[in-house]
């Protein structure tokens, strides 16, 4: 695990779940910096697989010119959302090229005008969202190319294509993982967007109320929704306390409601849809201003002092070398360096500093060697302490599922639920054996899935 575990503390103030666990927040790093817009780069790569579903196709060929927000790859399906030109340029390759994690990804490649400043789609004037169908909201997601902003990017007309009408909406603000710090300033800094993101939402799936549930650990944002939607009375906020990982739909929801979903269920199932404030805030643009998702606010951070911490605006497709090079940061510097994508929890460590900022990217964030756990040849056994059980989230047995994903027999791992595992990666935080229980689990996982596929009809 890369974040050492050093004290532990947090507030309980709030409501909150059973089992999980407190971590070091982090986020004083970078929880007052507004945001700001780097320097655009020269080139982006823009990956055609940035969400949960079907590879989507280029419509762009070498050569072609492109406006930012153009569309640049979708596919007839329904598993897809749309993918769009971040800048304005010159398509100059359309070919594989690293995605950060060790894939090759189809990626269309853009060579930004020179004299091309911040740019913004025509916007949408004079349409009225209130009076269109769920049915055309959902339209204008898929073609916007809306996914969840904070997690596996699930595709989001897919996640609000309810068949009946969800009664709860809950909007996900914890951002209950350590450093990062971007959907509290999105909340702060795009309130409006949020809360006319959450009304097109209750729009769609026919909610009655809308809960705004925030960790304790941003008073501001709590203070700041909580009088902006003072005439709102379907709407209201609730504190959740400080603990990790409140921000999983699951946890979030049993802390609100105190309800949870049948195994293998979704929120849906029992009356209520969890959406992150990003993603709401991207509704909103795509329905209100006619703008897809092509950028998006990340927080580059990292433990001690980081040139340039902050939280930033920037085009889907931008290396990470470009945006640690516009802090200040050198290349030259981090050797030893472990570099994620995302947070210390859930987030990749990257393989190669040309991997790009994709739609689910929250975070960039610069680990020194000294806070990374080292590498074992071997992996150890398990000691039968059950820590990991005693504080899975979700009330499985990652001891038990890592060691049938380790004998081999990944298919016995079914009985357990391992689909039920959020992957938040406290079972191997807390694990005195160091053994990477999240890694096996989630190889299992993706056997499964793999074993499924090929055994699918036609």
């Amino acid at each position: 695990m890369p974040l050492m575990k050093s004290a532990l503390f947090g507030s309980r103030r709030g409501r909150t779940f059973d089992r999980g666990i407190d971590l070091p927040h982090h986020k004083h790093y970078t929880d007052t910096r507004a945001v700001e817009r780097l320097p655009l780069p020269p080139e982006v790569v823009i990956p055609l697989q940035q969400h949960t579903g079907s590879v989507t196709e280029p419509l762009v060929r070498v050569g072609d010119r492109v406006t930012a927000g153009r569309k640049i790859g979708d596919l007839e399906d329904r598993w897809c959302a749309a993918v769009h030109a971040s800048v304005s340029g010159t398509v100059v390759a359309v070919e594989p090229r690293p995605f950060g994690d060790g894939r090759l990804v189809t990626s269309v490649v853009i060579e930004r005008d020179p004299d091309s400043g911040t740019d913004e789609p025509t916007r949408r004037t004079g349409e009225n969202w209130r009076d269109l169908e769920p049915e055309q909201i959902l339209r204008i997601l898929k073609e916007s190319g809306i996914v969840g902003m904070a997690g596996a990017g699930f595709p989001t007309h897919i996640n609000l294509a309810v068949r009946t009408r969800i009664p709860l909406l809950i909007v996900n603000g914890a951002e209950c993982e350590p450093f990062l710090t971007s959907d509290h300033r999105t909340m702060l800094e795009r309130t409006d967007a949020v809360i006319g993101g959450a009304e097109i939402i209750m729009h769609c799936i026919g909610a009655e109320r809308c809960v705004f549930g925030v960790e304790t650990n941003k008073p501001d944002a709590i203070e700041l929704l909580q009088e902006r939607i003072r005439d709102i009375p379907h709407m209201s906020v609730v504190p959740v306390a400080v603990k990790y990982p409140q921000g999983y739909k699951k946890t979030l929801l049993r802390a609100i409601t105190g309800k949870e979903p049948p195994l293998g269920g979704r929120s849906a199932d029992v009356g209520c849809i969890v959406r992150n404030v990003s993603t709401t805030a991207a509704i909103h643009d795509a329905v209100v201003l006619g703008k897809p998702l092509y950028e998006r606010v990340v927080t580059v951070t990292g433990p001690g002092p980081l040139a340039g911490a902050g939280n930033y605006l920037v085009p889907i497709g931008t290396s990470v070398r470009h945006i640690l090079e516009m802090v200040g940061v050198d290349a030259r510097d981090l050797d030893g360096y472990k570099i994620i994508r995302g947070g210390p929890m859930t987030g990749l460590a990257i393989d190669t500093l040309d991997a790009p900022v994709v739609k689910p990217t929250t975070g960039i964030l610069v680990m020194p060697p000294g806070e990374i756990q080292p590498e074992y040849s071997r992996i150890n056994p398990c000691i039968r302490c059950s820590a990991c059980v005693n504080h899975c989230p979700v009330g499985i047995y990652p001891n038990e599922i890592s060691q049938l994903v380790e004998a081999g027999v990944p298919e016995e791992a079914h009985r357990l639920h391992i689909n039920e595992c959020c992957e938040c990666a406290i079972c191997s935080y807390v694990c005195p054996a160091f053994r990477p229980v999240t890694d096996l689990v989630m190889e299992g996982k993706a056997i499964l899935c793999r074993r499924e596929e090929e055994n699918a009809p036609g």
